[in-house]
C-alpha cells in the first residue's frame, strides 16, 4: 500500500495495491474494493516468480506497507509423515522465498526513507506444529523466523514488522470474531499504526485442534 493523493484512497489515505498470479481474482478482489470507494491497482505476478514478483513494486510505486499474504500458496498440504522434499519445497517457495523476494524489493526504498512497514499473514502453524499440515507448518514456521529476524535487525531503523499467525478460517462475521475479516485487517493496522509489537496470535489453538478432530 502506498499514501493515496487524490480521488479515492482507502479509509486511512491509502492506495491499494494488489498483487496476485489470476488476473481474473484480481479483478473480483479489486471489484469488491471500488464499490466501497477505494483506489485500486492490480498486478499480476506469482509469488513463485522471483523476476515478476521483484519488479512488481517499479510498477506500484514508493511501497509504504507490505502486507505478504503467501503463507499458504502450497499446491496442496502434506500430513508430515508423507512429507517429500517436493512438498516441503512447494510450501517454502511462496511462503519464505516469495516473503524474501518481496521485502528485498522494497526495503531499500523504506530504509532510505526512514520509514515502512512489513506485515506478514500465515496459520497458527507456524507457532504451534500440527502434524496434519506437515509442510505448511514447516514453511510457515519459517517464515514466522524470517519475520522475526528482520523485526529485531530493523528496530530503531524506521521500518517497522508485524506477524499475524491465524488459528482460525477466516469468514464474514461480526468484527468481534477473532478472525473476521474485519479483525484480521484491524490487527495489521494496529500492527503498523502503533508499532508497539511484532506479532498477534488472532484465534485459539485448541478451537483448530477440535477442527481437525472433528474432520479426521
Amino acid at each position: 500500500m502506498r499514501h493515496g493523493a487524490a480521488g479515492g484512497p482507502g479509509k486511512e489515505g491509502f492506495e491499494v495495491a494488489l498483487v496476485a498470479r489470476s488476473q481474473a481474482n484480481l479483478a473480483v478482489l479489486s471489484g469488491r474494493l471500488e464499490t466501497e470507494g477505494l483506489q485500486v491497482t492490480t498486478h499480476a505476478a506469482d509469488v513463485t516468480d522471483e523476476s515478476a514478483l521483484r519488479t512488481a513494486p517499479d510498477r506500484i510505486g514508493p511501497v509504504e506497507v507490505l502486507v505478504y499474504n503467501g503463507g499458504g500458496t502450497a499446491r496442496a498440504h502434506t500430513p508430515v509423515l508423507d512429507v517429500t522434499r517436493r512438498s516441503a519445497q512447494d510450501a517454502l517457495d511462496g511462503a519464505v522465498l516469495g516473503a524474501v523476494t518481496a521485502v528485498r524489493a522494497v526495503l531499500p526504498a523504506m530504509l532510505e526513507r526512514g520509514s515502512g512497514t512489513l506485515l506478514f499473514t500465515s496459520g497458527i502453524s507456524a507457532v504451534h506444529p500440527l502434524a496434519l499440515l506437515g509442510n505448511i507448518g514447516i514453511a510457515v514456521a519459517g517464515l514466522r523466523n524470517y519475520a522475526l529476524s528482520l523485526a529485531e535487525a530493523l528496530a530503531g531503523r524506521g521500518v517497522h514488522v508485524g506477524h499475524v499467525p491465524i488459528a482460525a478460517a477466516v469468514a464474514p462475521g461480526s468484527p468481534a470474531s477473532p478472525a473476521s475479516p474485519e479483525a484480521v485487517a484491524e490487527t495489521h493496522w494496529s500492527l503498523h499504526t502503533r508499532r508497539d509489537r511484532n506479532e498477534v496470535v488472532l484465534g485459539d489453538l485448541a478451537t483448530v485442534r477440535a477442527a481437525i478432530a472433528a474432520a479426521s
